[in-house]
Formats: structure tokens, sequence, C-alpha cells
């Protein structure tokens, strides 16, 4: 039997991609060979918990109605957050943002994105426009079917 060797620096750039992309563990295979890198499920369950506390998500939606006219749910251009989970205006932390009021948007455009139990979800633009409002801040929870933006 061939002694199974270990290249240490290959498992340490796996557990950076999972640091990186926020994913729970990874798994290859190379004919007999395997290697799995996984992170702890403890620190994943305390994180899932941050976005459900409800002063923090209160704030933005009762700022929301004030600055804008009428119930915005009901524009046609409202891109509403399909899950719950906090919204990241920018792909990573230092980077610029997706978008700003006033930028022209093609349909399918990345608009934010939202992280949901270490997945992060692009939220794309459902239509051509210009985004006329952001309604959320950066790093904040969200509500599924809240507004998060207008296109118009």
């Amino acid at each position: 039997m061939a002694k199974f060797e270990m290249d240490t620096d290959f498992i340490r750039n796996l557990a950076a991609i999972l640091e990186e992309t926020g994913l729970g563990e990874i798994e290859l295979a190379d004919g007999e060979r395997r290697i799995r890198v996984a992170r702890p499920t403890t620190t994943t369950a305390s994180l899932a918990m941050t976005p459900v506390a409800a002063p923090m998500v209160t704030v933005p939606i009762t700022a929301t109605p004030a600055s804008g006219p009428g119930d915005t749910s009901k524009h046609p251009g409202a891109v509403k957050s399909p899950m719950v989970g906090t919204a990241y205006l920018s792909p990573e932390p230092g980077k610029p943002v997706f978008v700003n009021v006033g930028d022209k948007v093609t349909a399918g455009q990345t608009l934010l994105i939202i992280e949901a139990m270490k997945t992060f979800n692009p939220i794309k633009a459902p239509k051509a426009g210009t985004i006329a409002q952001i309604l959320i801040d950066n790093a904040r929870p969200v509500e599924f079917g809240e507004v998060l933006m207008i296109v118009e």
C-alpha cells in the first residue's frame, strides 16, 4: 500500500478559499485520493442568528417610507429581497458598491448581494433603467419581500 502524502500548503489554500467564499466545506477527489476541508458548524450557527435581531431591522424600515413617496412595494421597478439575510452593497469590504443612485443598469446586472446561511446570492436588476432609490444600508439584515431598491 502506497503512503499517502499530505500537501499542507494545498490544504491551507483550500482553507483560505473557504474563508474567502464563506463556504462551509470543500471536498476534492482524484482517483482513490480524497480530501475534505470543512469549517466548524458552531461558527455558522452563531452567525446565522445575527440577522434575526429585530432592532436592526426596524430602523431601516421605519426610515424608508419617509424618504420615498407612497408605497414602494407596489412600484413596478421595486427590487424586493427574495430571502431573509444580510444585504451587502459591494462585492467585498473595501470594494466599490455595485451601483449608486442615478446609475444606469441593464436587466440582469448585479445590484447587491444577500448573504443567507453563508451563501452569497446576487440580486439582479429586473429590468434596464436607472437606480432611483437605494432603500437599505450596507451590511444590514433584510426580510423576505422587503424593497431594497427602485429601478426606473
